[in-house]
């Protein structure tokens, strides 16, 4: 029979890093339900994934009153419902359900914002390339699809007139979202080290208010180590550093471009996820601003915090 000390030290450990989890989700932000971004779902396998990011914003530097119409919250939650299906060999399907909630705040200003549903995505992803060898695994693939305008759009300010789009749950408009993803496995001939690299663009269109928001640019790269990996894949430990570069472009209102408006921000960070069993996922990251642009009415982001929880298993259909 089975000792029952190594056990009662896992079920130790795995419970500590699951409070380890919760105690920094008020600091953490991480990628997304899966450790490496460019492999899609093996066909017919499926995933359920709830992700929680708060965001933070430095205030609109020289506001002497009211509510700027490119204001951005200067907090934002957004809970990510994802559900993504292996439909076939190399492609899976991803739709994913936004609930939001923005506030903004500033000096001589009452605080504004509200809870709503976000605009939904449906995306499609197509990996292209795939290596094997004795060191690891090189995969490449693109992502493309609609953020449909599901969200709200209806907030208003104290007085009863609508907030600008940008403090909004939802935009009013059909933008496209593209990306490109990257995974090198055994870096260096290290074969838990893995290079981690998501591309991603949103293309907007005109949405409420006459406004089109700017279009954003993030690069995020993620350099991670494996710790600990169990012969079945069920308990595993991924850890590493991060950087993300942020690019928006100005905003135009009434087809008048709103210099200033848009800006750069570069994130640095950590993030770490956590096999519990398998197929379960747990992951806590976080990142902070290190440099920024200065742009007139530009709000960088200062700080992203975000945990979340994803459920494999398989579809029958």
């Amino acid at each position: 029979m089975r000792p029952q000390n190594p056990l009662s030290v896992q079920r130790l450990v795995r419970v500590s890093l699951l409070l380890l989890a919760l105690f920094f989700s008020s600091k953490a932000r991480a990628q997304g339900p899966a450790p490496e971004t460019a492999p899609p779902l093996f066909p017919g396998g499926g995933l359920l994934s709830y992700n929680s990011v708060f965001t933070t914003r430095s205030s609109m530097p020289g506001i002497s009153g009211g509510i700027p119409a490119t204001a951005f919250p200067t907090f934002t939650h957004e809970g990510d419902f994802n559900f993504t299906w292996g439909f076939y060999r190399d492609f899976d399907l991803t739709v994913l359900v936004p609930i939001v909630t923005t506030s903004f705040e500033s000096a001589g200003t009452p605080t504004v914002g509200g809870t709503g549903l976000g605009d939904a995505r449906v995306l499609v992803k197509y990996r292209f390339y795939r290596r094997d060898s004795e060191r690891g695994t090189t995969q490449a693939s693109v992502t493309f699809g609609p953020k449909i305008p599901t969200g709200r759009t209806n907030l208003q300010s104290l007085n009863g007139e609508r907030l600008p789009a940008s403090l909004q749950p939802g935009s009013g408009s059909t933008d496209l979202f593209v990306a490109a993803n990257w995974t090198y496995t055994g870096l260096f001939n290290i074969k838990r080290l893995v290079a981690d690299e998501d591309f991603h663009a949103l293309v907007p269109s005109q949405g409420t208010t006459a406004t089109r928001l700017g279009s954003d640019l993030e690069s995020r790269f993620w350099l991670s180590y494996r710790p600990y990996e169990s012969k079945n894949v069920g308990w595993e430990w991924f850890i590493g550093p991060e950087l993300t570069w942020l690019h928006s472009q100005d905003e135009r209102i009434a087809g008048v471009t709103q210099s200033g408006s848009g800006g750069d921000v570069l994130l640095a960070g950590i993030t770490t996820y956590v096999g519990v069993r398998p197929g379960l996922h747990v992951w806590v990251g976080m990142d902070w601003d290190v440099a920024h642009s200065t742009g007139a009415m530009f709000m960088p982001v200062r700080r992203h915090v975000s945990f979340g929880i994803t459920q494999q298993f398989r579809l029958h259909f």
